[in-house]
């Protein structure tokens, strides 16, 4: 497959993701549900084409957008600093139909950093140097692109969601990342914590990833950034790349 034939296809299967999604509905204690490949998918086409076209060795999967990342920028693990001025990409972003009053969509103009994106870009622009270094060999995807709010403008992770509805996310989530590994052929799919671990695991078990290709990729796992890890704030940088080395994963060009 050519490198802009992925793109393409990546892009395509994320229009599909956000249609399946926009079709479910959810109950209480979901107040608020954004969609950023919906009111941001100008930045996301542009992460995807400058940064998803081609094969990659590694590819790291985020389980869902957090508030000040993705839900404000609409790229994976997007903190706005690190999208901005290291990726380059900027680019216009509406707002949800339903916005959540403690939770407005302010896009580049968000003045919060998001932490978990401020470790993982901040750990990738110092190891590799210029983001096209990384994304030379290396791609970070969300597995759900979805954010849950709850009344009170918490955050509500997928994993928490009643066990009928979140088969429904997950069957479209599964298809969605079916596609993407597919299409991306890493030779590693890490990760980034237990949850999108799993994720990977069931995925390429499944019928919906050929065998032979799901039997050329390793399944790992890294520590998660979260400011809400104890472990992460002790030094998640150091952890990740003793994780990646265990795994074997090449941290060079």
């Amino acid at each position: 497959m050519s490198a802009d034939a992925v793109a393409t296809r990546l892009l395509g299967a994320a229009r599909e993701l956000s249609r399946a999604l926009a079709r479910l509905r959810f109950a209480a204690p979901v107040a608020h549900v954004y969609d950023p490949l919906q009111y941001a998918w100008a930045p996301y086409e542009a992460y995807v084409g400058r940064y998803g076209a081609g094969a990659k060795r590694v590819v790291l999967l985020g389980m869902n957008p957090g508030p000040f990342g993705m839900m404000q920028t609409g790229v994976p693990f997007g903190e706005v600093a690190a999208v901005r001025d290291w990726m380059g990409i900027r680019a216009p972003i509406a707002r949800p139909r339903r916005e959540h009053p403690k939770r407005p969509i302010e896009g580049f103009a968000c003045a919060r950093s998001e932490v978990s994106g401020r470790r993982l870009w901040g750990w990738a622009a110092a190891r590799f140097g210029a983001a096209d270094a990384f994304f030379a060999h290396w791609f970070v995807l969300n597995y759900c692109p979805l954010v849950f709010l709850e009344a009170s403008g918490r955050n509500f992770t997928p994993d928490r969601l009643p066990a009928a509805v979140r088969a429904e996310v997950e069957a479209a989530c599964d298809r969605h990342l079916a596609i993407a590994l597919t299409a991306l052929a890493p030779r590693w799919t890490i990760g980034v914590g237990a949850f999108a671990e799993k994720r990977l695991r069931a995925v390429l078990e499944s019928p919906l990833v050929d065998g032979a290709v799901a039997r050329r990729m390793r399944v790992g796992q890294i520590l998660h950034p979260s400011p809400a890890s104890p472990a992460a704030n002790r030094g998640w940088e150091a952890a990740a790349e003793k994780q990646l080395a265990a795994l074997g994963v090449p941290l060079g060009g």
